[in-house]
């Protein structure tokens, strides 16, 4: 039974901080009188509001625990979520207020440092992955955290529509953020004088434009894949990953146009723009053949014909039906629906490949052949499976697609296996032997593909999980040998490092979620368990119940422990801790399972426990709790 007399304060304070009611705090809040409250970035989020004050009233409201923490959470007539007011610090205070779009929080307003003041704005699940820091707390973002390339587009033609240069500002590289990125002194340089005045140009464009006006949309991001630019280039120190020619598809009063967005850099979380926005219109619009970092020659536009990198005016409007497509897909989850929309989308994106040709079709195409096998596998599109293979049998008759055959044939197979274990009853036996044969045969018929290597390593993966150890190892070297520079060969050679490891040392070294350095080899002359685990894996939690046991059982006995969380985001981890402290370190770093953590013993599963003797030397390398005391007690020599 939760105490809803707290609550009732918390209430009161979000209605007073929204100035949109007069509420007492000591009186019970109505839903009507939650309704009223808004996001501070109202403008920019989609969320439900019942549309009729008969709706309203037919709104309920009541006390809830929401991951542990309690709050107000508002129904509509049909006992879907639309808002949840959230005290996360048990100060009897609202902390974080949460708005809803179709049952799920698409943003969320948050008072970190709890004065009553919200800080950080986050739009989440399909509303995006935009995180911004209010410093001020005067309503307005002062950084982003978090934003992705397309949703910097995005801000980009708000801020150009809206006149806002300092909107524009904080998408913006700054001169430190050029001196950080490790490029050649004359790079260096150049982008330094390209950033120092494109606020002010800015400025100056959004003054004078009457192009885009209040009712003008966003539709779309259109731009190639991103690009690496390696160390070493020109005097570089760091890679450096950046898209070229990105332009934003909007349309106004129904007329579609595109604003030249330019250069967009990857600083950790966030896309950074270093060019001034470009106003085009029309089918004369056209992408620049070049970009800031890519250099890339351009075919004369005397003679009518389009560079590589741009997009004719077939292809915008073919980007614009895209948008439309892609946000009825995202507003629906009735799965004929989504697999007529799907389709569709199929079609529009085979059209456009044709439209572009050169390296743009094959670009094109990767993108189609990984979002319908994501969707396959999301379990939202079960007719993609076909559509992949009627698509690789196109590529695979033409022989001078070999290399794009064997991408969309990679994502075939994934697809179909991927579909086949979320079958009614699977045969799992049955499916696991087809998965291993068409793997083996991928990489016969392709050895020199990229996903080659990634054949490899799931084949590895699965012979050590059916206890075949020897042909596991053979697989990951054979991964190291071939590949030796693919993102699957640190995961090899980890897994091959942990296969050989009993009876040697082994390195790890890393930080706490404390910030501090935790070195194994500071632990010899102890017994040492490594416990790798996340929150979402429910038996890693059930170990720990047992770890906390035997370290208060041997600890004294020269018993130690270092665990090492795998989440996606250290703030997951965080939480968990501080509801279940451990009194052992936890050393993070992020990635996941693609951790560097994770890589240097190729951590494939969860929980994975080694067992290290008073020598450093691994002793086991798979243990299960079960086994754990006994070992203990065999090695610590307690009776």
């Amino acid at each position: 039974m939760i105490d809803e007399r707290p609550i009732v304060r918390m209430l009161g304070w979000a209605l007073v901080l929204s100035a949109s009611a007069g509420t007492a705090a000591a009186a019970a809040p109505t839903a009507a009188d939650a309704l009223k409250l808004s996001p501070m970035q109202r403008g920019d989020v989609n969320y439900d509001r019942p549309d009729t004050a008969d709706a309203v009233v037919r709104c309920t409201i009541k006390a809830e625990k929401i991951n542990g923490h309690t709050g107000w959470v508002v129904r509509d007539s049909n006992a879907q979520v639309l808002r949840e007011f959230v005290d996360t610090n048990a100060d009897n205070v609202v902390d974080r207020w949460g708005y809803f779009k179709d049952g799920v929080e698409a943003y969320r307003d948050i008072d970190s440092n709890f004065n009553g003041k919200a800080d950080q704005y986050r739009w989440l699940n399909t509303a995006g992955t935009r995180w911004g820091f209010d410093k001020d707390e005067d309503g307005k973002i002062d950084s982003w955290k978090m934003i992705s390339a397309e949703e910097v587009s995005s801000e980009v033609v708000a801020a150009l529509r809206d006149k806002d240069t300092l909107r524009f500002s904080r998408l913006l590289l700054s001169a430190s953020e050029v001196s950080s990125l490790g490029l050649g002194s004359e790079k260096t340089k150049d982008l330094q004088a390209k950033v120092k005045t494109a606020a002010a140009d800015f400025a100056e464009i959004a003054r004078t434009q009457k192009t885009l006006t209040a009712d003008t949309e966003w539709v779309n991001f259109g731009g190639a894949l991103p690009g690496v630019v390696p160390a070493g280039t020109d005097g570089s120190t760091s890679d450096l990953v950046a898209y070229e020619n990105v332009v934003a598809m909007v349309e106004t009063a129904g007329k579609h146009g595109q604003v030249q967005i330019g250069t967009l850099v990857r600083l950790g979380d966030t896309w950074r723009v270093i060019d001034v926005p470009e106003l085009q219109q029309g089918a004369e619009a056209k992408v620049a053949a070049s970009g800031f970092f890519f250099q890339t020659a351009a075919r004369s536009s005397e003679t009518g014909e389009a560079g590589e990198g741009s997009a004719n005016g077939a292809v915008q409007k073919l980007m614009v039906d895209l948008g439309k497509l892609d946000a009825a897909i995202a507003a629906t989850d009735i799965p004929a629906q989504l697999n007529k929309l799907n389709d569709q989308r199929v079609e529009l994106i085979e059209r456009m490949a044709e439209e572009a040709g050169g390296k743009d079709r094959d670009q094109w195409l990767h993108t189609l052949a990984d979002s319908v096998g994501q969707a396959v596998q999301g379990g939202t599109y079960p007719g993609g499976v076909a559509q992949l293979k009627t698509l690789y049998e196109k590529l695979e008759k033409d022989k001078a697609d070999a290399d794009l055959a064997a991408y969309v044939k990679f994502r075939y197979l994934t697809a179909e296996y991927g579909q086949s274990v979320q079958a009614e009853n699977p045969d799992y036996v049955t499916i696991q032997a087809n998965w291993q044969k068409n793997l083996e045969q991928f990489v016969t018929d392709y050895p020199a593909s990229s996903d080659a290597a990634e054949a490899m390593l799931q084949l590895a993966i699965a012979q050590e999980f059916a206890g075949q150890e020897e042909k596991a190892k053979k697989w990951y070297r054979e991964i190291l040998d071939k590949f030796p520079n693919a993102a699957s060969a640190k995961k090899a050679q980890g897994a091959a490092t942990r296969l050989d490891s009993v009876g040697k040392s082994i390195d790890l070294r890393g930080k706490s979620t404390r910030g501090d350095n935790i070195d194994l080899a500071k632990l010899r002359g102890k017994v040492v368990v490594i416990h790798y685990w996340a929150t979402w894996c429910e038996p890693c939690k059930t170990d720990m119940a047992q770890l906390k046991e035997l370290q208060a059982k041997y600890g004294r006995s020269g018993f130690a422990l270092i665990g090492i969380n795998l989440d996606e985001q250290v703030k997951l981890a965080l939480d968990y801790l501080q509801k279940s402290p451990l009194p052992w370190p936890q050393l993070y770093e992020p990635g996941g399972l693609d951790s560097r953590l994770a890589n240097e013993l190729g951590i494939l599963t969860l929980p994975t426990m080694l067992l290290i003797d008073d020598k450093g030397l691994v002793i086991n390398r798979s243990l299960h709790i079960t086994e754990l005391d006994g070992e203990l007690r065999k090695i610590l020599k307690v009776k």
